[in-house]
């Protein structure tokens, strides 16, 4: 429940709503999250767990080139939530209170087993830096806002894939 609250907006997100929506109140929502830095660091660690447990799980099911824009996808939607939250993480980092996760390594990493499997595919190419790919996604989602349509954030994703696509299969 606390997640579909965070991804329905960039601002904070009272508690006693998200203990309504749960079903719950707020005393029950307190006695598991004391604060709602703990709500926070809960929703955002098990979301990073999620996005990134998914990109073997999607290269199981899918071949390399839609993994990775599956995975793209999901990622998409962990940033969304994390809009909703990016103020108490902000500042639950900065005073400790939140500890610091390795997000961009572990998202990194996710990419390059993704970039590994598509080049020994020859479906994506074997020169791009993982962090590049990285780069270019968190670039992505700081110049869309939550008001843009998911299909604009789709279409660009598509263009990153496109991106990662060896030039003779761009020129098909």
């Amino acid at each position: 429940m606390a997640r579909a609250a965070f991804a329905a907006t960039s601002e904070a997100v009272p508690l006693d709503a998200i203990a309504r929506e749960a079903g719950v109140g707020i005393g029950t929502l307190y006695r598991h999250f004391p604060t709602r830095e703990a709500l926070v660091e809960a929703v955002y660690a098990a979301e990073l767990d999620e996005v990134v447990s998914s990109a073997p799980a999607f290269l199981a099911d899918l071949a390399p080139e839609a993994a990775l824009r599956a995975w793209m996808d999901r990622y998409a939607a962990f940033f969304q939530i994390k809009r909703g939250m990016s103020d108490t993480l902000r500042a639950g980092w900065a005073s400790g209170s939140i500890a610091t996760p390795a997000t961009r390594e572990r998202i990194t990493a996710a990419i390059a087993l993704m970039l590994r499997s598509g080049a020994q595919a020859g479906s994506l190419r074997s020169d791009v830096a993982s962090e590049d790919v990285t780069m270019m996604l968190l670039g992505v989602f700081l110049s869309t806002t939550a008001s843009d349509s998911p299909e604009r954030v789709g279409q660009l994703l598509d263009l990153v894939v496109d991106a990662l696509r060896p030039q003779a299969a761009r020129n098909t």
